[in-house]
C-alpha cells in the first residue's frame, strides 16, 4: 500500500459539531475551544456559521467568536455562509475562508436549505464572485454524496457533475460528504474515481461520519487513491439530524492516531488535541464518542 507523506485536516467541531448540540455552550467556551484546537496545530478550523439565528440558534454568536479567538500563524479560520449576507458578515468578522453547502440529491436540498440544487448553485455563483473580489478562498461542501436519507443511493456520476460545477463557481476544494454515514470503502473508490474525472484530485476532500463504524476504513481507502484532505471533528462531536442516534463525525483523535501510526504527517499534536476535546466535553454534559478519547480516559482513570 502506498500512502501520501502528508495530509491536511479540516477541523469542523466548532461549527458542524456544535450546531446541533443540545447543550448551550457559552461564547467564551467556544472561543477557548477554538484556541485549544489552534494550539494543537490544526491547519484549518471551521469556527462558526453566519446563518440565520432563527434556523441555527447555536451559531448566533459567530461574530463574537471570531472576534475573540487568538489567530495562530499557519491556521486558516473558516466560516460557513449560505448567501451574500452571510459572506459580508464573515468578511467583516475576519474569516480568511468561507464555505458554501450544496446537496447531491434534490429532496435533501429542498428540506435542508429550501432550494433546488440549481437554485442553490445560482446563489453560490454570486457568493463565489463576491468572495473572489474580497480575496477570500471559497470551499464547497457537497452533502449526501454517498447516500440520501430520502432518496437512497446517489449515482456517483451525479456527485461528480455537481463537484465539477462547484469548482467552476470558484471553489478551491470540494468536500465530498457522507452526511448520514453510509459510505463503505468500495463506494469510496467508485465516488472518488468518478469525481476525479471532473475535478483535479488535489481539489477533492472527504467528509465522513462514523455512523456505521466505517469512517477510518474509508479514509484508509481514500489515502490509497491519493486523497490528501479530510474533515474531522474533535472528540467525534456532532451528528446529523437526519440520522437519529448516529455517533457523529469522524473523530479527529481517531484519525490522527491512525495517520501517526502510518507515518503520515499532519502537523497536529495528538496530546493537545485530546486536551481540546476534554475541555469541550466538560461543557456538554455527556461523553464524546471518540474511541481514542475513551481509551485515554480509561488509562488515565487507572493511573
Amino acid at each position: 500500500m502506498r500512502f501520501p507523506g502528508r495530509v491536511r485536516l479540516v477541523e469542523v467541531a466548532p461549527r458542524d459539531g456544535l450546531q446541533n448540540e443540545p447543550a448551550e455552550v457559552s461564547t467564551s467556551d467556544k472561543i477557548r475551544f477554538v484556541d485549544l484546537l489552534s494550539d494543537a496545530g490544526m491547519p484549518s478550523i471551521e469556527v462558526s456559521a453566519f446563518v440565520s439565528p432563527k434556523w441555527v440558534p447555536r451559531m448566533a454568536d459567530a461574530g463574537e467568536v471570531f472576534a475573540g479567538i487568538k489567530r495562530r500563524g499557519g491556521t486558516r479560520y473558516t466560516a460557513l455562509v449560505p448567501n451574500l449576507l452571510g459572506l459580508e458578515r464573515a468578511r467583516a468578522a475576519g474569516a480568511t475562508e468561507i464555505a458554501i453547502f450544496a446537496a447531491s440529491s434534490e429532496t435533501f436540498s429542498r428540506k435542508n436549505i429550501n432550494q433546488t440544487i440549481d437554485e442553490s448553485l445560482a446563489t453560490y455563483r454570486d457568493v463565489g464572485a463576491a468572495a473572489r473580489d474580497a480575496g477570500l478562498r471559497l470551499r464547497g461542501y457537497l452533502s449526501t454524496s454517498f447516500g440520501c436519507p430520502y432518496e437512497g443511493p446517489v449515482p456517483p456520476s451525479r456527485v461528480a457533475e455537481l463537484a465539477g460545477r462547484l469548482i467552476e463557481l470558484g471553489a478551491f476544494e470540494v468536500a465530498v460528504s457522507d452526511t448520514i454515514g453510509v459510505a463503505t470503502p468500495g463506494q469510496v473508490v467508485e465516488v472518488v474515481e468518478e469525481v476525479a474525472r471532473h475535478a483535479p484530485l488535489p481539489q477533492i476532500a472527504l467528509h465522513f461520519h462514523d455512523t456505521r463504524g466505517t469512517a477510518l476504513a474509508n479514509v484508509l481507502m481514500a489515502l490509497q487513491l491519493g486523497v490528501t484532505t479530510f474533515d474531522a471533528s474533535a472528540g467525534g462531536l456532532g451528528g446529523c439530524p437526519y440520522a437519529p442516534g448516529a455517533s457523529g463525525n469522524l473523530a479527529t483523535e481517531d484519525l490522527v492516531y491512525m495517520l501517526d501510526s502510518l507515518g503520515i504527517e499532519t502537523g497536529v499534536s495528538l496530546q493537545r488535541l485530546v486536551e481540546a476535546s476534554r475541555f469541550i466535553e466538560s461543557k456538554l454534559g455527556h461523553p464524546l464518542p471518540s474511541r481514542y478519547l475513551q481509551a485515554a480516559r480509561a488509562v488515565g482513570s487507572r493511573q
